[in-house]
């Protein structure tokens, strides 16, 4: 027996309430560092970077996952450690304002909680979907859970950015705690009896983790895929960090205006996720490859849009959108492919190829992700502000033309095969 879709779309909220709590870390919070607090974008950078690179550990679940199954288990303890690392998160905001050295403590303490959360719940639910999906709903079934993923980080965005004003650290403590309280429970209530309810293929040959990384990084396609996810996400995360800023410090917007403006544009991100998902694989239209590319490029424009929106009095809002659309259109193919590979290779071990795509992805959105927050750092050393972030989007822009081409390059350009999809997905 396999999952239903409605248990799929069950564990569509389990990755939902991930997006939900990880939006306020790497977009609220950052904002109030660098704005509110006045400190340098490169801190929330680091901080971020170092949840990405905790991340690391992601084949380390995925092998476990394979090796051992009891997903579930690993799911709520990755939610738990998630949320604690969201709470301590929070509550260094006024810490870093009174006593700075104590506040990066507990900032590190839990971004790395964070980190160790994500990599824990994320990877165990993707390889619970990869091995209890049937083959024909796999690509389906990964544009249902990044949908609700997205759309889970876009109302959470808009609804906190409706409560943070007027701004004060209580009201910050009060709305986080109630998204990672609700999120637990959520969650729970979301895996409780799916594992059970399936019937897995048998597990792989037992084997050290070395030796199990060793088979897949051997397999051609699975090392390819690696080096594409690395450069694209690089590209994809450079903006994480510095949109929100960008808006208060060129536009003058308030918290709760950007942190809405975070929202619409992760509103956008689910558009070109929907869009994609009902053109490629519902009426296979175009390939995952000329979705990918034509998500990126349009990035690229959009990107340079934003870079000239300050000097051209351009509406800054309706051109992030845009960004968030071809991010999804970018992201969603890229996705179907991910889970089309993980199954393909010598023995079972969708886990494992999970958790390496993951951490790849990961160390990208650190690098990409702190790159970005120093380079504004050391432009605004020689430029004025609003040049500053442009250029720095300028510089993302290219990186996004350059994973064009290497996915042009390296990805399968035959239309994707039906794939069964109920009526919204």
């Amino acid at each position: 027996m396999t999952l239903s879709w409605l248990q799929i779309f069950r564990l569509g909220a389990v990755q939902m309430c991930l997006g939900a709590i990880v939006v306020l870390m790497t977009s609220t919070l950052n904002r109030l560092m660098v704005v509110e607090l006045a400190l340098p974008v490169v801190l929330p950078g680091f901080l971020v970077a170092l949840h990405y690179g905790v991340q690391i550990t992601r084949p380390n679940w995925g092998f476990l996952a394979d090796q051992h199954g009891n997903r579930t288990r690993w799911i709520l303890v990755g939610m738990a450690m998630l949320g604690a690392g969201g709470l301590g998160a929070a509550a260094a905001i006024p810490l870093l304002e009174s006593h700075f050295a104590a506040g990066l403590g507990l900032s590190l303490l839990a971004y790395a909680l964070i980190g160790l959360g994500v990599g824990a719940s994320g990877t165990s639910l993707l390889a619970l979907l990869a091995t209890a999906t049937a083959a024909h709903r796999r690509p389906a079934a990964a544009t249902i859970t990044w949908l609700m993923m997205i759309a889970g980080i876009a109302l959470t965005a808009i609804a906190a950015g409706q409560f943070l004003d007027p701004y004060s650290h209580t009201r910050l403590l009060v709305i986080v705690g109630v998204v990672v309280t609700g999120a637990f429970a959520l969650t729970a209530l979301m895996v409780r009896g799916i594992e059970a309810s399936v019937v897995f293929r048998p597990a792989p040959p037992p084997m050290r983790f070395r030796d199990g990384i060793a088979e897949i990084w051997s397999e051609r396609r699975a090392r390819q895929f690696t080096l594409f996810v690395f450069l694209s996400m690089t590209a994809y995360f450079m903006q994480e960090l510095i949109i929100e800023p960008y808006g208060g410090l060129v536009f003058h917007m308030t918290p709760g205006q950007t942190t809405t403006m975070s929202g619409a544009q992760n509103g956008g991100v689910f558009l070109g996720m929907l869009a994609v998902g009902l053109l490629a694989t519902g009426l296979r239209i175009g390939s995952l490859r000329v979705w990918v590319v034509a998500g990126c490029l349009g990035s690229a424009v959009s990107l340079g849009a934003i870079a000239l929106a300050a000097p051209l009095a351009l509406p800054l809002v309706p051109l992030v959108v845009a960004l968030g659309l071809f991010n999804g259109m970018f992201a969603v193919a890229a996705i179907g492919s991910m889970m089309k590979l993980a199954s393909e290779g010598r023995d079972a071990r969708e886990g494992t190829r999970v958790g390496l795509w993951g951490a790849s992805q990961a160390i990208a959105a650190g690098f990409g992700g702190l790159t970005g927050a120093a380079l504004v750092d050391l432009l605004r050393g020689v430029l004025d502000t609003g040049a500053a972030f442009g250029a720095t989007f300028v510089i993302q822009g290219a990186l996004f033309v350059a994973a064009a081409m290497v996915a042009a390059r390296i990805m399968d350009g035959r239309a994707t095969a039906p794939a069964q999809l109920v009526p919204g997905e």
